[in-house]
């Protein structure tokens, strides 16, 4: 059973108005360091409350605590969310013109421009090779930084925005691949690639010529995007703050609604649904709730990757499990410093659902890229007692109707492919 620790009188006694200021006050152990100075700490934190009504409709009421909404933060691997539901939604729409393509056809990727790599094999899927069914899993499972480029060559750096922008998401950007210094013009360049009906690679589905994005990029709408003291650049340390005006933008609010919208798609209106089917969004779920030693193909090592590794919330990024019968549906983001994680966390024994979005900022040294980054010591345990205060607090609210949370409740256990 899981434990839940009893919260004092003054945080439960208050009716309404927003409970996170008395969460993180009431125990200044755990966020004292940080709620001393929550400025330094670039805090936002999204906090959604999910309640029933009696048809078993989810009503959503949300609680901001922290920064501005509008100030910066990079966004990491938190971008890899829409560009693989994105992606999934771009290979539905292709079955119109290709009917037996799927998620799991066998996938080659060349290149047409200078930083581009070529994809012949993926060794860590049971086939032996690529997909767009094994990239999602990697981005979700682990957070792996090349299975998201591989999705963000397939979409398209103009689709993806276009998408973005589709679903009402007006001050989101992602204008760049990860982890391979990937600017202008090169990240307007997407790869050439081709998908086949078989291993071999003999038989060819559809051939994706290379694309080139020649439309204005999205303006960066975020403020405050000039962040630190200094930064390294090789081994030359560079004063002045590191310049983000280049860079993703995914703000915490429109975090939320991509999860919100890919959980609850009968609550979201209809023009900003992800055009996806039942099958699409199973397999989102399972793999953004699946825990790394429950994959089979990809395999991971527990030592390398325990159970928590990509949960931050309650999880603290490997330091705690998460509570008995609980699951984070939940896409996290580390770099530069920030440290994110935007979750669904479901409680199936009893009863609790809510959505807890979060950023912290932690570099006490005010360098960007010497890797001496507070995430150990600060980051990762204030994020895990953040995720630890809500569920407790939402274990001893009262709700008028229980939840059906049937739709969560998943298989894990898969033997063959389950691509869309």
């Amino acid at each position: 059973m899981a434990s839940v620790l009893l919260l004092p009188a003054t945080v439960l006694g208050q009716r309404g108005g927003n409970p996170m200021p008395r969460l993180l006050g009431a125990d200044t152990s755990r966020f004292g360091r940080v709620m001393r100075d929550p400025a330094a700490y670039r805090v936002q934190i999204l906090y959604t409350q999910i309640n029933r009504d009696a048809a078993g409709k989810p009503h959503f009421r949300t609680y901001r605590y922290g920064a501005s909404g509008r100030q910066y933060f990079y966004p990491a691997s938190t971008v890899k969310l829409p560009t693989a539901a994105l992606a999934l939604a771009k290979l539905r729409s292709l079955r119109a013109q290709v009917p037996a393509l799927t998620a799991a056809s066998p996938l080659r990727l060349d290149s047409a421009f200078a930083g581009q790599t070529r994809v012949l094999r993926d060794s860590s899927a049971a086939s032996g090779r690529a997909s767009i069914g094994q990239y999602v899993r990697k981005v979700l499972l682990v957070s792996d930084n090349d299975a998201y480029n591989r999705l963000y060559e397939f979409v398209g750096q103009q689709e993806l925005n276009k998408g973005l922008r589709q679903l009402g998401l007006r001050n989101s950007r992602l204008i760049h691949r990860l982890s391979v210094g990937d600017e202008e013009p090169g990240s307007r360049h997407t790869n050439p690639l081709a998908f086949y009906a078989d291993t071999a690679l003999t038989q060819p589905l559809y051939v994706q010529p290379s694309a080139y994005n020649n439309q204005p990029l999205p303006k960066l709408t975020a403020q405050d995007f000039r962040i630190g003291r200094a930064y390294m650049q090789g081994n030359k340390r560079i004063e002045g703050p590191l310049d983000f005006g280049a860079k993703n933008n995914f703000s915490l609010a429109e975090q939320q609604q991509v999860l919100r919208a890919l959980l609850f798609p009968e609550a979201t209106p209809g023009k900003h649904r992800f055009a996806l089917a039942e099958a699409d969004y199973r397999f989102l779920y399972r793999y953004l709730s699946m825990l790394p030693r429950e994959s089979l193909a990809p395999r991971y090592d527990t030592a390398h990757y325990p159970d928590t590794y990509a949960k931050f919330l309650l999880g603290g990024g490997g330091i705690a499990p998460l509570p008995s019968g609980v699951r984070a549906f939940n896409k996290i983001g580390q770099a530069y410093g920030f440290l994110i994680d935007n979750a669904y966390v479901v409680d199936f024994e009893h009863g609790v659902e809510f959505l807890l979005s979060a950023v912290i900022y932690v570099n006490a040294d005010g360098v960007l890229n010497d890797d001496q980054y507070d995430y150990g010591t600060i980051g990762f345990p204030f994020l895990r007692d953040l995720g630890q205060a809500v569920y407790n607090y939402e274990r001893q609210r009262p709700r008028r109707h229980p939840a059906n949370l049937s739709r969560f409740q998943l298989n894990y256990n898969v033997v063959g492919e389950d691509a869309p």
